[in-house]
């Protein structure tokens, strides 16, 4: 008696493939018959005046009027900085005596401002209270007139 070419393992594999493939064609099937067909108000979506999305209407009631003219568009001018007091106080974070450069902490705004040798008008040190002012330099802002604040 001969023995059979396939091998108990090919049979379970080939069963295997063959019930997957059925289930997914069962699936196929029962996703057909649940699909409902789907019409524009369906897929429209409305955003509400704090622009969160929601799938009902806006109020009409509650509708406002704007002017162009009150539109701005870009950023807002920088006013508060103008209104600084030009001769600012800091503490010195960092001073590089054989380079002569260094950083002063504003002590209004908490911002490090750079300070170069030539913009000095007393020797300063690390932890040294200064008065100084502030101009816009090429890479940001840089402190001018500085001297130690008594």
């Amino acid at each position: 008696m001969g023995r059979s070419q396939e091998t108990f393992n090919k049979k379970d594999v080939k069963n295997k493939k063959e019930k997957k493939r059925k289930e997914k064609e069962k699936k196929r099937l029962a996703r057909k018959e649940n699909e409902k067909k789907s019409s524009l108000d369906d897929m429209i979506a409305y955003v509400d005046e704090n622009g969160m999305i929601t799938s009902t209407p806006p109020d009409p009631n509650k509708k406002k009027d704007v002017n162009l003219e009150d539109i701005e568009i870009g950023i807002p001018n920088r006013d508060s900085a103008q209104s600084l007091d030009p001769i600012r106080k800091g503490i010195v974070s960092f001073f590089n005596e054989s380079k002569g450069y260094g950083f002063i902490r504003d002590s209004e705004t908490k911002e490090s401002v750079f300070v170069h040798a030539n913009n000095l008008l007393e020797d300063i040190k690390e932890g040294n209270v200064v008065s100084f002012e502030v101009e816009m330099g090429q890479k940001g802002p840089i402190a001018i007139q500085v001297k130690l604040f008594k």
